[in-house]
């Protein structure tokens, strides 16, 4: 297996698309993010739409696996989608270790073939309302660090981070720990992404709205088509 970070495959990919674009509707190609919230998801329609990838919600902390998650998973497979899982981080109540390896052996695990995106790290407020889990800058640091790492040694891929800049810059202290290895998926519903967390100087995937023509969370890819396969073959 090829180890490299989606970082420096992008970058790499964003300074060659120049010599060879893309037709303009497949620049920053466009795709959703869902969960077994959504209920019935029509992946031919999602296609027919121009509609190129999409991230699956697979597991929550260490005691949930969605529901829809195999067959979403299937179905996006066979609409030709380019496709990947993500877990929604719960830091309070188990190490990120223990999280990463529930999610790989829940629907998080990946395989250079060109339509598997790295496993993503959903990290943002807490739904039970401490905003932070009860940690500490530097323990939220440590509990990311010890997730990618855990992920990145099963993979040969650090997983994508996604989260608000709020957030990160709340709950981390801004770290710039994982600039140069993680690739970054910024939440952000306006029509600018707006600052990015420390260290970044671009986001890979951009979430610009909850809602809109297709079901789930509205998002965009940062390039070509080619980009975001190339992403996919780590």
């Amino acid at each position: 297996m090829k180890v490299s970070t989606g970082l420096l495959t992008l970058s790499a990919v964003l300074a060659s698309s120049n010599a060879s674009p893309t037709p303009a509707k497949r620049d920053n190609p466009q795709g959703v993010d869902i969960s077994a919230y959504q209920g019935t998801v029509d992946f031919d329609s999602l296609v027919a739409n121009g509609l190129s990838f999409v991230y699956i919600k697979a597991t929550e902390g260490t005691t949930y696996v969605d529901e829809n998650f195999s067959d979403y998973y299937e179905g996006a497979t066979n609409a030709g989608l380019i496709r990947g899982g993500y877990h929604f981080a719960h830091p309070s109540s188990s190490s990120g270790a223990t999280q990463a390896n529930y999610f790989l052996a829940n629907g998080g695990g990946w395989s250079g073939d060109g339509i598997t995106l790295p496993g993503a790290l959903d990290i943002e407020y807490n739904p039970s309302g401490d905003e932070c889990y009860g940690l500490s800058a530097s323990q939220m640091v440590s509990w990311v660090q010890d997730f990618s790492d855990t992920y990145y040694s099963n993979t040969g891929v650090y997983p994508v981070i996604y989260t608000t800049t709020d957030w990160w810059t709340t709950c981390t202290g801004n770290s710039a720990a994982f600039a140069s290895t993680n690739p970054l998926w910024i939440a952000r519903y306006s029509s600018s992404i707006g600052t990015l967390p420390a260290g970044w100087g671009y986001t890979t995937f951009w979430q610009y709205a909850d809602s809109g023509a297709n079901p789930g969370d509205q998002d965009e890819f940062n390039g070509s088509l080619q980009g975001l396969k190339n992403l996919a073959l780590g």
